[in-house]
């Protein structure tokens, strides 16, 4: 039991990070064109390892 609930506040600690994340980098710039060939961003890679680590856990 104490075992879930760690997993659930640190699932709920990553979500709260992502969330931060993506807000503050959402007011920085807009997106770029889908002809820039722009690489991945820092939120995004950010975000696909904390979903990773999400999966992980669950």
């Amino acid at each position: 039991m104490e075992a879930l609930k760690m997993k659930v506040l640190l699932s709920l600690v990553i979500a709260m990070l992502v969330m931060a994340a993506t807000g503050v980098s959402a007011a920085d710039a807009p997106a770029p064109g889908p002809s820039s060939d722009a690489t991945a961003t820092l939120s995004t890679v950010f975000s696909s390892l904390c979903v990773l680590a999400f999966s992980l856990l669950f």
